[in-house]
């Protein structure tokens, strides 16, 4: 598994070497958090984004011409429907969306 303690420092592996690569930016708000980061020679094809709780992971497919693995761990959770997933020039930017707390307080009436 590969993980990262927090979205500010991301483990990374080219081919066989692995690396820590800071070139990535993040920017946060009240209602989502944007990732950018270089991903350069990849196409949209051969990458796979997956989205678990507070994790997204990124990792290149089998058939690209280069290996990358990345796994981020964001403050909160993401609510990976509403989040969307950007490949220009060379950058992937992930706008994730956090979820919004569902309120789990149930009322009842006294007789």
């Amino acid at each position: 598994m590969f993980f990262a303690p927090s979205a500010f420092n991301r483990t990374s592996s080219y081919g066989s070497a692995p690396y820590v690569n800071k070139a990535v930016h993040v920017e946060s708000d009240e209602s989502s958090v944007t990732l950018s980061l270089d991903v350069p020679g990849l196409s949209k094809a051969q990458l796979t984004i997956a989205i678990e709780d507070d994790v997204v992971r990124i990792e290149s497919k089998a058939d690209a011409p280069r290996s990358f693995k990345a796994a981020y761990r964001i403050a909160t959770n993401i609510d990976a429907t509403a989040s969307q997933a950007k490949l220009e020039d060379g950058v992937l930017t992930l706008k994730l969306n956090k979820a919004v707390p569902v309120n789990r307080e149930t009322l009842i009436t006294i007789n």
